[in-house]
C-alpha cells in the first residue's frame, strides 16, 4: 500500500503526516475530556479517508482487481468491487474494501487514528 502512487502530486507519506499532525493536535487539545465513544465514531469516519486515497490511486479496473486479490479478497468479490460504478468514497466504505484495507493494515502502514493517540495521552 505504501508505494510511489500519488494523488494530486503528493504521495501516501504526505497524507500520513497530515493526518498524524491533525490527530495528535486535536487529541492533545481535548485530552482532559472523556471522549472515547465520540472518538470511536470519528475513527470509523477517518479510516475511510485513507481507503479512499488508496482506492483512487489504483485507478484502473485491472489494478483494483489485482490489488484486491493481493490483499486476500476472493476472485468473485474482487471482480464485483473492481467493476463497481460507485464513487471513490462510497466504494472505499464498502464491506469488501474494508475487509481488504483493514484497520490493522492501515495501522501497519503508518496511519495514526484518534483512539490510539487518545490511549497514549489519557492517564
Amino acid at each position: 500500500m505504501a508505494g510511489s502512487a500519488q494523488l494530486n502530486g503528493k504521495g501516501y507519506e504526505w497524507k500520513k503526516v497530515r493526518i498524524r499532525r491533525f490527530v495528535t493536535g486535536w487529541v492533545n487539545y481535548f485530552k482532559l475530556a472523556d471522549m472515547k465513544t465520540l472518538l470511536t465514531a470519528i475513527d470509523e469516519w477517518l479510516r475511510v479517508r485513507p481507503r479512499t486515497y488508496i482506492w483512487k490511486c489504483w485507478k484502473t479496473i485491472k489494478n483494483k482487481y489485482r490489488n484486491l486479490r493481493k490483499l486476500g479478497v476472493t476472485q468473485r468479490n474482487a471482480g464485483i468491487m473492481a467493476n463497481t460504478r460507485k464513487g471513490y468514497r462510497r466504494a472505499a466504505d464498502s464491506p469488501i474494501v474494508k475487509l481488504a484495507i483493514s484497520k490493522e493494515r492501515l495501522k501497519k502502514a503508518g496511519y495514526t487514528f484518534f483512539l490510539d493517540c487518545y490511549a497514549s495521552v489519557k492517564v
